[in-house]
């Protein structure tokens, strides 16, 4: 996949770059595996303001995508690749020999007429899923389960990956994409490959207006405010915060430990990804 550079026709145009969508095979998704998506605007399911700055944004269908690959023994053929607006990867559509239509990540390399196979018994190629068990050490992987049955919770971000590094007793070692190491079921299921669409951390939104098609919403500096409406507010001139880093309430907003670990625990953590 490349990326498009525009012609300056406007100040804002200038600084835009976009994908050249070379590997969409198709712009209509197939829709008995979408559905609408309710936009939240930020608010729980109480209606209160639990996530700031959302808001507006262009019309989704959910794509339905099949995290758990749990379609053992069954050969699928890529039939399309598709854009979903809803993540930063693309997906693909896969006819299963029985008939069966499912959505799945479209891992780096992938290609219409592809292959594409899942459960134990398939084989060591980018995009088949298999049990941990069975994938060999060193092996490049993505869409990791983290209790079995589950489905995909761990990589599944464009240009993603992480690393199967040993296998003892009955957990394997995963070397994550944020650098932390933890101890995973050797029955989760993971995706042979990488995540595709590499490039996606490349492209410059450019303008406030494509933020805006998004579904944020424009925010203000705490540091331009007034002191009664920001910790950070006031000053005769641009000043330095004069204190650490907080939010509008006050809570720190860097190295502050917001984990509740008295339901949690960390023992699957072989190493942290912040030493």
């Amino acid at each position: 996949m490349s990326i498009k550079v525009y012609k300056p026709t406007t100040p804002s145009r200038r600084f835009i770059t976009g994908f050249s969508f070379d590997e969409i095979t198709t712009d209509k998704p197939y829709k008995p595996l979408c559905e609408w998506l309710h936009r939240k605007a930020g608010r729980n399911h109480h209606g209160h303001l639990t996530q700031r700055h959302h808001g507006g944004g262009s019309k989704r269908l959910y794509r339905i995508i099949d995290f758990r690959r749990n379609k053992d023994g069954v050969p699928g053929t890529v039939t399309t690749v598709e854009y979903d607006p809803n993540r930063t990867c693309r997906i693909a559509l896969v006819h299963y020999r029985d008939g069966d239509k499912r959505y799945i990540l479209a891992h780096e390399g992938i290609k219409v007429g592809d292959m594409i196979e899942n459960g134990p018994s398939a084989d060591i190629i980018a995009g088949n899923c298999l049990p941990l068990k069975n994938i060999p050490l060193g092996s490049t992987i993505h869409q990791i389960e983290m209790k079995p049955g589950k489905g995909a919770q761990i990589a599944r971000s464009a240009g993603t990956s992480a690393q199967l590094v040993g296998k003892e007793g009955k957990y394997a070692q995963i070397n994550m994409p944020s650098g932390e190491m933890r101890m995973i079921l050797l029955d989760c299921r993971a995706v042979i490959g990488s995540v595709g669409n590499k490039d996606h951390m490349n492209v410059t939104i450019g303008k406030a207006g494509r933020k805006r098609w998004m579904g944020i919403r424009p925010f203000v500096r705490g540091s331009a405010m007034n002191p009664v409406d920001h910790p950070h507010g006031g000053g005769e001139a641009q000043t330095s915060r004069g204190r650490p880093p907080v939010s509008l309430w006050g809570q720190p907003a860097q190295g502050y430990k917001t984990r509740k670990t008295k339901n949690h625990s960390s023992k699957y953590i072989i190493s942290r990804r912040k030493r």
